[in-house]
C-alpha cells in the first residue's frame, strides 16, 4: 500500500497531477480542497495517498492532510458512494464544513454537490453523524485556505473541464463558471469560486 509520496510537483491538470518521486512519475487524483494548497510547479509536495486497486485500474488518490483522506475513506464505507463521488465532496467543501453539514442535517446543501440526491444526501447525515469524532472533524464555516495562483494558457476552459471531470455535466459546468467573474482568475480560482457559489446558492 502507497500511504505516502513527497516529490517534486511537475503537471497538474485538475483532478490530476503528476509528481516525481526519484525518478518515477505518480499520477494522482486529488480533490480541489488539495489543489488550493499545491505549491508551483517544480516545488516539493508532500502527499497522503490511498490506493484503490480495481479490475481495469490502480488508481491512486493524493489528499493534502490526513484528515482529508481519513474523511475520503470514511465516505467509501457509506453505502452508494464511490471514489468520484467522495473526491466530489471533498472538492466542494471543506472537511468540517461537510462535518457541519452532517451534524445540522443540512441535506440541501449536500444535493449541491454532483452526484448526490436526497437520499443519498441522508444516508450521508446518518451514516457519517457517528463517525465525524472518530475522524477528529468539527463543525466550522472555515473555507480551505492558500490558493495558490498560477499562470494557464486557457484559465476557464480549464476551469470548465476540471468541474466535468468532478462529476458535473458539461452545460452546468458551463453555467457555473459563466455565473461569476473569471476576469484576472486562475483556472484554480475559478474552480474554487464556482463550487463554493453551488453550494451556496
Amino acid at each position: 500500500m502507497i500511504g505516502r509520496l513527497r516529490g517534486e510537483l511537475i503537471a497538474k491538470d485538475p483532478p490530476f497531477l503528476l509528481l516525481d518521486v526519484n525518478g518515477v512519475g505518480y499520477d494522482v487524483e486529488s480533490p480541489m480542497s488539495t489543489f488550493y494548497n499545491l505549491p508551483e510547479l517544480g516545488k516539493q509536495v508532500v502527499l497522503f495517498t490511498h490506493l484503490a486497486i480495481r479490475d481495469d485500474a490502480h488508481v491512486l488518490y493524493g489528499f493534502a492532510s490526513e484528515s482529508e483522506r481519513a474523511l475520503f475513506r470514511a465516505l467509501l464505507k457509506v453505502s452508494g458512494v464511490g471514489a468520484k463521488m467522495a473526491l466530489a465532496i471533498l472538492s466542494g467543501m471543506s472537511a468540517d464544513d461537510f462535518a457541519t453539514c452532517v451534524q445540522a442535517e443540512d441535506t440541501a446543501a449536500l444535493v449541491r454537490l454532483p452526484g448526490i440526491g436526497k437520499k443519498t444526501a441522508e444516508r450521508l447525515i446518518v451514516e457519517m453523524r457517528d463517525r465525524l469524532d472518530k475522524l477528529g472533524l468539527a463543525p466550522s464555516a472555515v473555507a480551505p485556505k492558500g490558493t495558490t495562483a498560477t499562470q494557464e494558457p486557457n484559465p476557464v476552459a480549464d476551469a470548465i473541464g476540471a468541474l466535468i471531470a468532478l462529476g458535473y455535466k458539461a452545460s452546468d459546468a458551463s453555467r457555473m463558471v459563466r455565473a461569476i467573474d473569471c476576469e484576472g482568475l486562475s483556472s484554480e480560482e475559478i474552480i474554487r469560486a464556482s463550487l463554493k457559489a453551488a453550494v451556496t446558492t
